[in-house]
């Protein structure tokens, strides 16, 4: 199964729906700036399943309360999905690594800092920043899931996304 990782959208509507179709995922995350980026997708595709975290600018975007932290299982792997902006990513992994190793989740799904990053750690943990999903020159991230556990993690650019090369991932 496939789950296709959107954050920092910021009205970048076209990208999103770029990604989706090229993707074709089977479930899409996207953690905020801008939420309602992510509720119009899900609108736009009814067919996938959509998990929404604000970030920091949601706070005033919205006067509904939304979530900041999901932490569940999503196509069978136990994911922690954030924005990043109430553990600081931009100081630094500490503090989300230490909530999602405390949460016991496979990987850590943050934005926040416009930079795509997908590596594992030591124990085995999955880190993945999709980068910003909000320009045509965006990236994204893709987790694949076999049988519960993540089989493959990788972030994929606007000329990947045209081709969809498998080549990227890292397994």
């Amino acid at each position: 199964m496939k789950i296709l990782v959107l954050s920092d959208s910021h009205s970048g509507l076209s990208f999103m729906r770029m990604a989706i179709r090229a993707v074709r995922p089977d479930a899409v995350v996207h953690l905020g700036d801008y939420y309602d980026d992510g509720e119009e997708m899900a609108s736009e595709f009814p067919q996938v399943v959509f998990h929404l975290v604000g970030g920091n600018c949601d706070r005033f975007r919205s006067y509904r309360v939304i979530p900041e932290r999901l932490c569940y299982p999503v196509c069978g792997a136990k994911l922690l999905m954030v924005h990043g902006h109430n553990h600081h990513v931009k100081s630094g992994l500490w503090s989300l690594l230490e909530d999602a190793r405390a949460s016991g989740v496979q990987a850590v799904l943050y934005g926040h800092t416009h930079s795509a990053d997908c590596h594992r750690e030591e124990d085995g943990l999955w880190v993945l920043n999709p980068g910003a999903c909000g320009s045509s020159g965006g990236s994204v991230g893709v987790v694949e899931v076999l049988n519960g556990e993540i089989s493959s993690c990788c972030v994929l650019y606007a000329q990947d996304l045209r081709i969809l090369s498998q080549s990227t991932c890292q397994k």
